[in-house]
């Protein structure tokens, strides 16, 4: 007879031990460790088009500043602790009290996931409530399969969708009014 499987419930310090591999990448979510897999040229392609243009325009307003995973963001406290690796989010300079020397202790002011088939279930659900409910203003969707990006804004029940751009569109914020992104050049 087969052994029962244990429902096993991982903490931030099991997180934190974990053992540095360069080529695994996990979140823990739920008490859940989740192995994010490794991104495709296609997606590292639109992340660092994406992102150069949102460092450029953060860097030259001096705004705050942009990262990119990995890189810990730890949203709740104690033992609801969770951790994901947003692939690419700004902090604004006024909330730069949540960026420590090793992770992120808060929620980011704007998050953008680029989905793959492994993530898109998880970012579309989950991670867009988990990210509503710790305060991030705004997220954005980016799909490479079908070429659109989508821009939610924090509304009262969570994240309400503002825009939706496709590839030869012009994708604007309302979190950084001013920012203009030409998605030809994302793409």
């Amino acid at each position: 007879m087969a052994e029962p499987m244990l429902n096993v419930k991982f903490t931030y310090e099991d997180y934190k031990n974990l053992p540095d591999c360069e080529t695994r990448r996990y979140e823990l979510l739920g008490g859940d460790l989740v192995m994010v897999p490794s991104p495709t040229v296609y997606h590292q392609h639109i992340s660092g088009n994406l992102g150069f243009a949102l460092m450029k325009f953060v860097h030259e307003n001096n705004l705050g500043r942009v990262y990119y995973a990995p890189l810990d963001v730890i949203l709740g406290a104690g033992k609801e602790w969770e951790i994901v690796q947003p692939d690419i989010f700004f902090i604004s300079h006024e909330r730069a009290g949540i960026i420590t020397a090793s992770e992120i202790q808060g929620a980011p002011d704007l998050v953008i996931e680029i989905l793959s088939p492994a993530t898109a279930g998880r970012d579309r659900t989950y991670k867009s409530k988990l990210y509503a409910r710790h305060g991030t203003k705004e997220y954005w969707l980016v799909d490479p399969e079908i070429k659109i990006a989508e821009v939610f804004i924090l509304e009262e029940k969570g994240f309400g969708l503002i825009a939706t751009y496709e590839q030869t569109g012009i994708l604007s914020s309302p979190l950084l009014p001013e920012l203009k992104i030409d998605l030809k050049e994302v793409f």
